[in-house]
C-alpha cells in the first residue's frame, strides 16, 4: 500500500512539474515575443538604441500592443522632463552664475514646465482613445496629441537655444543641455511610436 502511495506521489510530484515547465516556457515566449515587438517598433524611431533601452523593461505591460507602447513611450519622456526640470531648477544657485546664465536657466525651467505640460495632455488624451469612437473623433484626438507632443519638442529647442552663443559656453551649459538633449531625445521616439500607432488606422 505505502508503495502505492510512494508511486501515486511521484506521478503527481512529475505532472506538477511538467506543467510548470510548460508554463515557464510559454511565459518565457511570450515574454521574448513582447520584447521583440518594442525592439521592431523602435526601429522606426529617431534614437531607436535609446527607444528600446528606455521601453524594453516594461515589455510585460506592453505585450504587442501599439497604443500601449506610445503611451509608455509619453509617460517616460514625461518623467524625463520632470526629472529635468527639478534638476535645472537648482541650476539657478550655480556657483558663479551670471545674470545671462541665471536668465536662460529661468526661461528653461518655464519651457520645461510646458513640455511637462503638454505630454501630460499628450499622455491624457492617448489613454482617451478608444476602438469604438468615430473616425472622425479619433483622428481629431491623435491629431492633438501629435501637436501637442511635437510643441513639447519645440519647448525643449527653445531651452537649448537660450543658451546660445561662445558666451554661455561652459559647464553650466553642459550640464543643462545633456539633461534637455536626453527629455527631447525620448519625446522624438515617442512621438514616432504615436505615429506607428496612427499608421495602424
Amino acid at each position: 500500500m505505502a508503495k502505492v502511495l510512494d508511486l501515486s506521489l511521484v506521478l503527481c510530484v512529475l505532472c506538477v512539474s511538467t506543467a510548470a515547465i510548460a508554463m515557464a516556457r510559454n511565459l518565457g515566449e511570450e515574454s521574448s515575443d513582447d520584447t521583440e515587438f518594442i525592439k521592431s517598433s523602435c526601429e522606426t524611431a529617431t534614437y531607436p538604441d535609446l527607444c528600446f533601452q528606455s521601453l524594453s523593461s516594461y515589455a510585460s505591460e506592453i505585450k504587442k500592443r501599439p497604443l500601449q507602447l506610445a503611451e509608455t513611450a509619453l509617460a517616460v519622456s514625461m518623467a524625463r522632463a520632470k526629472s529635468a526640470k527639478t534638476y535645472i531648477s537648482d541650476m539657478t544657485d550655480y556657483k558663479g552664475i551670471t545674470k545671462r546664465q541665471h536668465e536662460a536657466v529661468s526661461d528653461c525651467v518655464e519651457e520645461m514646465g510646458d513640455t511637462v505640460d503638454r505630454l501630460s495632455k499628450s499622455l491624457k488624451e492617448l489613454k482617451n482613445l478608444e476602438e469604438g469612437e468615430s473616425k472622425e473623433d479619433f483622428w481629431f484626438c491623435l491629431s492633438n496629441v501629435r501637436t501637442w507632443t511635437s510643441a513639447a519638442l519645440t519647448d525643449e529647442t527653445t531651452c537649448l537655444d537660450g543658451f546660445g552663443g561662445k558666451g554661455m559656453d561652459g559647464e553650466l551649459k553642459s550640464l543643462v543641455r545633456a539633461h534637455i538633449v536626453r527629455v527631447a531625445q525620448d519625446t522624438s521616439n515617442a512621438l514616432a511610436l504615436i505615429n506607428v500607432y496612427a499608421s495602424k488606422h
